[in-house]
Formats: C-alpha cells, structure tokens, sequence
C-alpha cells in the first residue's frame, strides 16, 4: 500500500475525494431526513426501565412482547451475564402505564416477586430502575452537545493557530466538520440510534483525527525548509507518504483494539464503541485525502505568486 502511494497524488485526485465524501455525507444526510434519524431516548424523552430477570433474556422476544402490549420499545440486555433487560420507550408512560408494563412481563416470564418487590429466587430487586426523561431534557442535552463540539472546536483553532498559521487552523477545522458530518450521514444510512454515547465518540473522534491531521500539517511546515524550490503540491504530497505508515499504524492499532470490544462487549458499550469505529475510519481518511489537499487548495489561492501546483 505504501510503494503505491509513492506514485499516487493526493493533491491532484483531490476532487475525487471531494466527490466521495460529498456523496456519502449528501446521500446519509438527506435519507436520515427524509426517514427520520433514529433519535433514542436520550434526546427524544420517554420511559426506561431496568428489571432483573434472574437469567438470560432474549431482548428480541421481549421486545416483541411488549409490542403486544401497545408499547414501542427498544430492549437490550444488561448485567454482567445478561440477566437484566433495559427497556426504553420513546414515549414517556405514566405510573399507571408502567405498573401496568411491569406486571404484563411478570406474569409472562413467572417471576414470583416477595411483599417487599423483591424475586422469591435471588432476593434481589427485580424494578432495578425506573426513570421518566422528559423531552426538555432531550433538547438541553442537544444544545449542551453542540456547545461541546464548539468549545473544542474553537479550542483547537486557536491552538492551531498559535503552533501553525492561520490557514492551518481553518482547513483542521473544516476536515473536523467533515468527520463529524460523515459519522451523521453513516447513522441516518443505516438508520442507527443516536444516543448521548454519540456525542460522546463524536468529541473522541474529535480529538483523534485533529491528532493525525496535526501531524502531517508539522511535516508540511518542515518540509518547507528544505523543499523551497518544490511546487506546493509536490511538498503537501511528499508530506503526506513521509507520515502515511504513521496515520495508519496509529488507525489500525486503534482499530485492533476496539473491534474485539465491539463484537464481545455488551450493547450499552457498543454505542459508544461503533461512532468511534466509523470516526476513526472517517478520520484517517479526511487526514489523509481532504485536510491536506484542502490546505494546497487555500494556501495556493492566497499565495499564488509563490505558489501555484497543478
């Protein structure tokens, strides 16, 4: 891989990775619209509720069960062996309609409950958890999440503009902007919950593609020492192989590491772990084939007496 991109351009195929990323943000984004992005309850507002089982649930069954009972839920398995199931609702139930819930899936699991609404079994509390999250919630923790993502924006434009220059900062940032709108367009194509373990990858991925993005722009400002007489595409190019093991050895270990957790962790872990994936996936690239060429595009068109690659 690294012998072929000893021959390959980064700078002159960039309109090609224009095209790719624009397509695939476009195409997530407007079907997310137009189907709706899965929002869970973390931004929408409902009902959770947590219930020790006493052994290993289907949550697929479970979920069809409380289908029967008028109630649209998301059901995912908890506990250290899965012997809880979380429940969440989209719509927010009232006492009545979740004592109602609670008893329906007594009866058909035959837990036997004591006075005190502990299992007859194990003794332990068989309601773990029982929460109503109202929509206002929901919008405050959106605004809260776009303020998150601005700070650390705003952060790392000045950073980047006290160690590099200004025109660094502008082209990190809007590769960040990128990333972030791919991770949106991945979740409204395969149409997965979007809740605030989301925001959470989102800042992770944040900071990790700014990472690799930093280090080939510190390359670049090297590199301009001892390349004066190179055109700037000739200079972003040889910048960019001179650190291309480097990104992806750093993407792929980072990979190695989250994949197993992925596949063997539970399904709360795994919806912080898949934003993370795809960020990281997402990150690399836009490194690699978008802040870099787009900081040959804005510095060639203010510098272009000086500069001007084909």
């Amino acid at each position: 891989m690294l012998k072929i991109a000893e021959n390959y351009s980064f700078v002159k195929n960039r309109k090609f990775a224009y095209c790719i990323s624009a397509a695939i943000i476009v195409a997530g984004i407007a079907v997310g619209l137009l189907r709706g992005f899965n929002m869970g309850i973390d931004f929408t507002g409902g009902t959770m509720i947590q219930l020790n089982m006493g052994q290993q649930t289907d949550a697929g069954q479970l979920e069809k069960f409380v289908d029967t009972q008028d109630v649209q839920a998301n059901v995912i398995n908890a506990g250290d062996e899965g012997e809880s199931v979380i429940i969440k609702t989209t719509l927010a139930l009232n006492n009545d309609a979740r004592t109602k819930l609670i008893a329906a899936i007594q009866q058909e699991y035959g837990v036997a409950l004591n006075e005190d609404g502990t299992r007859a079994d194990n003794g332990q509390e068989f309601i773990e958890t029982s929460e109503y999250i109202g929509p206002s919630i929901g919008e405050l923790l959106k605004k809260n999440a776009l303020k998150a993502v601005a700070v650390a924006a705003i952060g790392m434009l000045i950073y980047i503009v006290v160690r590099f220059e200004w025109m660094s900062a502008v082209t990190a940032i809007a590769a960040l902007l990128h990333d972030v709108l791919v991770m949106i367009a991945f979740y409204g194509l395969f149409h997965v919950q979007i809740n605030s373990p989301f925001i959470a990858a989102i800042l992770t991925v944040v900071g990790y593609s700014i990472n690799n993005t930093i280090v080939i722009y510190d390359r670049v400002r090297e590199n301009k020492k001892f390349m004066k007489k190179n055109r700037l595409d000739e200079l972003v190019d040889t910048s960019i192989r001179q650190t291309l093991s480097r990104t992806i050895m750093t993407s792929l270990t980072t990979a190695v590491a989250i994949v197993p957790l992925y596949v063997l962790g539970g399904s709360v872990i795994r919806e912080f772990l898949l934003p993370i994936l795809v960020g990281v996936l997402g990150g690399t690239y836009s490194s690699i084939f978008i802040a870099s060429p787009m900081y040959y595009d804005f510095y060639s068109m203010i510098h272009k007496p000086k500069y001007r690659g084909k």
